[in-house]
């Protein structure tokens, strides 16, 4: 093995050049970046949806995703020409000396597989360990990701656990070989800020403890603050600046860098209270719902009103997304009823009728699994508009690239593309048209700005309010944001392990909760302060009997059988 002394770069990429192609035309996404990368150190790698930054992480792995190419410039590891390995050298690299953490890990697991079957097959394959020794360490990770019950929860199935377990479970895969290089592609994106601690922690943690180099590519500028020793931007493939972390996040020398550290300024117009005597559009009364013998929602009521948004904020697998399954029919409740305009909804979707279903329409938070993959974007968003407003031909033509052009992307450039063409944000902006084509009256939002870097989340949320002003539209937004829930929420709910701790006005929730979960929650936003992680871990850690977390043993439960 080459030599590798504490200041000699463990990565060396320099002009790097990738391209991608559309419509059978090669266009250049990553145009001429160096990057260096020593063995311990942490590089945050930041910039708006389509920057190219996943593009390089991957490539730094001397790989690029289906539909690109490297076309240019060299990518060292370890003193390794990455570009000019055979293919069966590459593959013993990868996975055991560099590792990656994809964005969606539910699209990145394999169902068919228990979740430590998947964790152990690295390091029985690379020959690191043996299957009984990677079983017993994939069990040890697990603790130190703090997932729940981790001696029993690998033996799940990927969609048994909730989404920000799922992203644990993926990180302790990508250590299980202890690699030199990991590249953590948006690890935090989906997880609910308790959780986003408990993971960042997780990661900080095991990276200093094995020197583990790793890129970390995110839009969060808090959380790169926690997690980078420098800190590199970029914008439509060009590098923009690079510093060191504290240098970036107070001086900042570019103006394009500037404009990301802004604090969003956002905010809506605040809508009128609603009359006790108006009818709600959705009406929700002692639901509850069950997976086998687990009680996953208890005693829910919830009133969502024409014109209104409510946020719906809680911890990983407390049961924000199994109440919208609920609420579209999606998953069955065991008990109460829900009633739409007055009407009653049947449970199960099958038995509503296409009405029922064209007016609730939900938005996903996993763009990635949402879209068919083999279908183009303009037949993605003509589906729904073809099946509940009977159009056709050039009227639905017409309506998608009108779509296209309310979410912001231009329609000749993308109604002929397919998903794997685009970006994590773009991929999520296809998915607003697509729900938005069925004309709702109840709209319900699943993180759907969670992929977005700043800039465009900003604009995502104007787009969501211009749309609500002009339409009349109900929003049930589920978020971990708590500068997305300031920003555009009227009412906030708080979920905890199947019930709703805490209710009402935004500016009495978010300003002045009465529940210690809801402090402790809206006590774990990251700030943008590079110590901040370091203070909160402490701070928690010397109270007694409390963790990172205020949550009980028993939350993650209910991952048991859905993504809550």
């Amino acid at each position: 093995m080459p030599d590798m002394s504490a200041d000699s770069p463990l990565l060396v990429m320099k002009d790097v050049h990738i391209e991608a192609r559309s419509n059978d035309v090669w266009a250049s996404i990553v145009k001429g970046v160096d990057l260096t990368l020593k063995k311990g150190e942490v590089l945050g790698l930041i910039g708006e949806s389509g920057a190219g930054k996943s593009t390089l992480g991957l490539a730094a792995m001397g790989y690029a995703r289906d539909g690109c190419r490297i076309t240019g410039g060299s990518i060292h590891f370890d003193g390794i020409d990455l570009l000019g390995l055979s293919e069966t050298a590459h593959r013993a690299i990868l996975g055991r000396r560099i590792a990656y953490v994809a964005q969606s890990a539910a699209a990145s697991f394999n169902p068919a597989h228990r979740l430590i079957s998947q964790c152990i097959e690295g390091p029985v394959q690379h020959g690191v360990m043996t299957r009984e020794l990677a079983t017993q360490d994939a069990l040890d990770l697990y603790r130190r990701m703090r997932l729940p019950d981790p001696k029993r929860i690998g033996f799940r199935y990927p969609h048994q656990v909730s989404g920000g377990q799922l992203q644990r479970a993926m990180t302790a895969m990508a250590m299980s070989c202890r690699p030199d290089l990991i590249i953590f592609d948006e690890p935090t994106t989906a997880l609910d800020v308790t959780t986003q601690v408990e993971v960042l922690s997780a990661i900080r943690d095991i990276v200093k403890q094995h020197n583990t180099a790793a890129i970390y590519i995110t839009h969060d500028l808090a959380v790169v603050a926690q997690m980078a020793d420098r800190i590199k931007i970029l914008r439509h493939g060009h590098e923009v600046e690079e510093a060191d972390t504290a240098e970036m996040v107070n001086a900042p020398r570019e103006d394009y860098s500037r404009s990301l550290w802004a604090v969003r300024e956002y905010n809506r117009i605040p809508r009128p209270e609603v009359k006790s005597t108006s009818v709600p559009l959705v009406s929700i009364r002692n639901v509850g719902a069950a997976y086998g013998q687990f009680l996953c929602l208890e005693d829910i009521n919830l009133d969502f009103h024409s014109g209104r948004t409510v946020a719906v904020v809680g911890e990983s697998g407390s049961g924000k997304s199994t109440l919208a399954r609920v609420i579209t029919g999606l998953k069955p409740a065991s008990q109460g009823s829900i009633h739409l305009a007055g009407d009653h909804l049947p449970a199960r979707y099958r038995k509503r009728s296409r009405d029922q279903l064209r007016r609730i329409q939900m938005i996903y938070q996993m763009a990635d699994t949402a879209l068919n993959p083999k279908l183009r974007i303009g037949e993605l968003i003509a589906r729904p508009a073809q099946m509940y407003l009977k159009l056709r031909g050039q009227a639905l033509r017409n309506r998608v690239r009108e779509l296209l052009d309310l979410i912001g992307l231009e329609p000749d450039g993308f109604i002929n593309r397919l998903p794997s063409e685009l970006s994590g944000g773009q991929k999520q902006r296809i998915g607003i048209a697509r729900a938005i084509a069925a004309e709702p009256q109840l709209i319900i939002c699943d993180e759907v700005t969670s992929a977005l870097d700043q800039i465009v989340a900003e604009e995502i949320l104007k787009l969501l309010d211009n749309l609500q002003s002009q339409l009349g539209l109900a929003y049930m937004f589920i978020t971990h944001d708590i500068s997305t829930v300031r920003a555009i929420a009227d009412d906030v709910v708080i979920m905890h392990a199947g019930r709703i701790v805490e209710a009402g006005p935004k500016g009495r929730v978010l300003d002045f909760p009465e529940s210690l979960y809801t402090r402790t929650l809206l006590g774990s936003v990251p700030e943008r302060d590079p110590s901040w992680l370091t203070r909160l871990c402490s701070s928690r850690l010397t109270q007694p009997g409390r963790g990172l977390s205020a949550a009980p043993s028993n939350v993650g439960k209910e991952a048991d059988s859905t993504t809550g």
